[in-house]
């Protein structure tokens, strides 16, 4: 009975630490604000020259749905803008552009693979399409990826930092609504 006992509470504890470490699960819905910041220098580097990146106006909301243990779906809006004398793709701009994106991104999450001891930071990789506006209006296939950094031991408050290059569909004939890096830190909560 002992005997019993001791593996039942052996197999408990495991099962709970796996939960602890693979926090997501079907149906978890997260919601994320923060700001954003978009290299359109027509440099193939998602980093180069961060203090040219558009920083004006730049407001980024997101809605999370985990469909799987590791799959998400989201959707997010943002904002931000180009100045008077900003360059883009080695352009100097004459007037203000806003910039407007709706992205739908599908998120691979696989940090439990490469960090299964820390239950505190959760990597992903994420794919999709925008459609964003600045001088026209273009579509984009998008891809990157990012990193959430949990602040609490609930996992229901974070921080994420994340990178998407989007692809225009019309990059040639696209003036500035071209292909261009996007950074993202936003404050995650879990509904």
């Amino acid at each position: 009975m002992k005997k019993l006992i001791l593996i039942t509470l052996l197999v408990s504890f495991s099962m709970s630490s796996f939960a602890q470490r693979n926090s997501r699960a079907n149906n978890d819905w997260y919601v994320s604000l923060g700001v954003n910041a978009i290299n359109s220098l027509g440099t193939q580097s998602p980093f180069n020259s961060p203090s040219d990146w558009a920083f004006h106006s730049p407001i980024s909301a997101a809605i999370e749905y985990n469909w799987s243990d590791q799959f998400a779906i989201e959707q997010s809006i943002t904002f931000n803008g180009f100045t008077e004398d900003h360059v883009i793709d080695g352009v100097n701009l004459e007037e203000d552009y806003s910039y407007l994106s709706l992205d739908t991104n599908v998120k691979y999450y696989f940090g439990q693979y490469i960090f299964p001891n820390f239950n505190w930071i959760e990597l992903h990789a994420n794919a999709g399409v925008g459609f964003f506006h600045v001088d026209e209006t273009n579509i984009s296939a998008n891809i990157g990826g990012g990193a959430l950094f949990w602040l609490n031991g609930n996992r229901t408050f974070g921080l994420r930092v994340q990178t998407t290059g989007k692809f225009a569909f019309n990059h040639p004939e696209s003036g500035f609504d071209n292909n261009h890096f996007q950074h993202h830190l936003q404050v995650v909560f879990k509904l």
